[in-house]
Formats: C-alpha cells, sequence, structure tokens
C-alpha cells in the first residue's frame, strides 16, 4: 500500500537521484541529502552554487535567484537540449537545463 499524504515513513523519489549529473560543456548537478531534504549544487560556467532543497512529491524544489525551481525525473529527450537527447536517466530543471548520468 502506497502511504496518502503524509507519508513520513516512505522514502522520497530524490532519495534515488544522489549523486553527480552530468550536463554538457562541464556542467554538472551534485545531489546530497536524505529524508527529503537535500543540498542542490548545480555548476554552470559560472562556477558551482549550491541551493537547499526539499522533497515535493515526485520531484524536488529549491529557490534560485528568487525563482522557484523543481528538480524532476526524465529522459534526455524532455531536457530539451540535443547533447543529452539519447540519454534515459536525467534530471530536469527547466527545459535546456539538464543532467543525466550515463
Amino acid at each position: 500500500a502506497v502511504a496518502a499524504s503524509s507519508g513520513a515513513t516512505s522514502t522520497p523519489v530524490a532519495d534515488k537521484w544522489l549523486g553527480k549529473w552530468n550536463g554538457p560543456e562541464g556542467t554538472l548537478l551534485q545531489l546530497v541529502g536524505s529524508n527529503g531534504k537535500y543540498e542542490v549544487t548545480i555548476q554552470n560556467l559560472d562556477g558551482p552554487r549550491t541551493f537547499q532543497g526539499h522533497a515535493a512529491g515526485d520531484h524536488v524544489e529549491f529557490e534560485r535567484n528568487g525563482v522557484k525551481e523543481s528538480l524532476r525525473a526524465t529522459n534526455g529527450a524532455t531536457t530539451g537540449m540535443k547533447w543529452l537527447s539519447g540519454k534515459s536517466d536525467c534530471l530536469t530543471v527547466r527545459p535546456g537545463e539538464g543532467y543525466c548520468r550515463d
């Protein structure tokens, strides 16, 4: 049986996403934490930045530059990035910003 919205005993889906995810041109996303509380580190051309995230259903929410963002499990095509289109195990922040595991 799947627990209802209280779900305190169930492991958040994002616990399976821990570790490093690679994007194009040396960008990456690193997720650390557990039990619904995470640090989301995103490294882009400006260098790494870390954000506090939390599990929210099937995704992780975090705030970046005053904007609420979410991290979702997708395939490469859904990232909207040609470089990742053939991948199957990916996390996407928004179209054009995704990270995959090989």
